[in-house]
């Protein structure tokens, strides 16, 4: 009798529990939770939108009104397509999986994403230049060759990983592994193990401190990341009820930008650390109410509509499609049959592909399905690899340039990297597609000959880089190959780095400038 009590606590379906063998849930309730994950981006990245970093380092305060009424999730989806990147990246990986399986090779993710005709922007647009130009999977994510490593894009795209991975954290790390890094490294893979891991075990309980600090285990301790998700959690235990205390805290202590070159020296964080924090935020904060985490993620600032699909989304997968309040369902009936901008699908079509791929990778990973009865073989998360960015890589100048260049750019700099920040300006206004080819002259050695496109889906997101130089002064030049009158070649400022942090001790007194 001690044993059978003892096997059907290992197999119960309770919520809440840590250690289980294996998790048993009807076909239906799966299906409901799948359901519940894909609206909930929706909705989340819908009603964010307006205010995606628009404000950036600050608050948005209670009084800014952000729109949400019966019609808006249609009309959005149909008038500002663009805004659900977070979306048709994610479905892009959902639908390699349906044309080559769950076991889809890296490659097969990498080419579908780097050749389609949708805007990128950060890591995924670096990511796509690498692959088109020959550096594959995992290099085109790592950031000797992408200095975008650390932003968000995996993110925000690595939804589809957790929910065909219920109550399976390490087969949704195993997912992100091949297809993270693609266009991530470090912290930014990081992000999108995290949130994998997030919607994996939202499967299985329905304790949402549980599960931020369980999935926390998917990340290695001595990573940035899981310090600042860490802190997030002994700040919302210190500070229960006041999640604008818990944001300054994560403000004073962890918003600096060392890597994406958008973000050093400028309020804007498109970084994977912080942005997590908002997500987690608003689910702690938000205690299971699905109109508290939307708020409290969404005024949390910076991207401020991705923040709120990975929270919404999560919780979604919690409380079950039929579960999330009426209101944030206005109008959703009418959007779950529009597909979404560069893709074949819809909410029908995905809530239909999100099962087809869960119950597979369910039985991949020892699990049975049996007609209705679903049993999950579940995982005790496990960390993924250590990896860091930016090692011992700190900015210490952005010089300013604004200069169109026609045949070369020379400057010198006192350290151990740089990045010359620009654009491809086609005076045509795409009527033809151009490119400029450029050399990269390091000390008077040729390090490079870049091929530069004007087109924005195929653009280099930054013009040149190089770290890890020695530490010492080093002479730049850039050369145009083949100037054309018809496009420019645009350089708006140079970050350069050294090898170890400075601060700025200076003080301003009496308007005069002292050290």
């Amino acid at each position: 009798m001690r044993q059978l009590l003892f096997f059907l606590l290992l197999s119960t379906s309770a919520f809440g529990q840590k250690d289980k063998a294996v998790f048993n849930m009807t076909k239906q309730t799966l299906q409901d939770k799948i359901m519940g994950g894909w609206a909930g981006q929706t909705i989340g990245v819908t009603f964010g939108g307006p205010v995606e970093f628009k404000f950036n380092g600050t608050i948005i305060q209670e009084y800014q009104p952000i729109p949400w009424y019966d019609g808006y999730l249609a009309k959005t989806m149909i008038n500002n397509g663009g805004l659900y990147d977070d979306l048709y990246l994610d479905l892009t990986w959902v639908e390699v999986i349906e044309r080559c399986g769950v076991n889809a090779p890296a490659d097969s993710f990498a080419n579908a994403f780097a050749r389609a005709g949708f805007k990128l922007w950060h890591a995924n647009q670096a990511a796509r230049y690498n692959i088109l130009h020959g550096i594959k999977a995992p290099e085109s994510g790592h950031w000797l060759n992408n200095p975008h490593a650390d932003c968000i894009d995996y993110q925000i795209e690595s939804d589809y990983a957790g929910l065909m991975s219920p109550g399976m954290p390490n087969a949704a790390s195993d997912i992100s592994n091949k297809v993270g890094h693609i266009m991530n490294y470090g912290d930014g893979w990081y992000g999108g193990v995290y949130i994998g891991a997030l919607y994996s075990l939202a499967f299985t309980s329905d304790n949402i401190s549980y599960i931020v600090e369980a999935a926390l285990k998917t990340i290695p301790k001595e990573s940035k990341y899981y310090k600042v998700i860490a802190d997030v959690i002994a700040w919302h235990k210190k500070y229960p009820d006041d999640w604008q205390k818990t944001w300054f805290e994560v403000q004073k202590k962890w918003s600096e930008d060392i890597g994406c070159p958008d973000g050093v020296y400028a309020p804007f964080n498109i970084d994977a650390t912080v942005n997590s924090a908002y997500v987690v935020l608003g689910l702690l904060y938000g205690e299971g109410d699905f109109t508290k985490t939307m708020e409290i993620s969404t005024r949390s600032g910076q991207d401020a509509d991705c923040n709120p699909s990975s929270a919404g989304g999560i919780l979604g997968t919690v409380l079950g499609y039929k579960k999330i309040p009426d209101y944030w369902k206005m109008g959703l009936k009418e959007a779950e049959a529009i597909n979404f901008s560069y893709t074949n699908i819809s909410l029908n079509k995905v809530y239909e592909l999100g099962l087809k791929h869960a119950l597979k990778n369910i039985e991949a990973n020892g699990g049975t399905v049996n007609g209705d009865k679903i049993s999950i073989k579940t995982q005790e998360p496990v960390p993924v690899k250590l990896e860091q960015s930016f090692a011992n890589t700190f900015p210490i100048e952005s010089r300013s340039i604004g200069k169109i260049i026609e045949d070369t750019c020379d400057f010198d700099f006192k350290g151990t990297g740089f990045v010359v920040k620009g654009n491809i300006a086609d005076l045509d206004n795409g009527k033809d597609s151009y490119s400029i080819k450029a050399e990269l002259y390091i000390d008077n050695v040729l390090v490079e000959t870049a091929d530069l496109p004007s087109s924005f889906t195929t653009r280099r997101h930054e013009l040149f880089w190089k770290y890890q130089l020695a530490n010492q002064k080093h002479t730049v030049k850039i050369k145009i190959l083949n100037y054309n009158p018809r496009v420019e070649m645009h350089i708006s400022n140079i970050i350069m780095y050294s090898d170890s942090q400075t601060k700025v001790e200076n003080v301003h007194k009496f308007g005069k400038f002292y050290k």
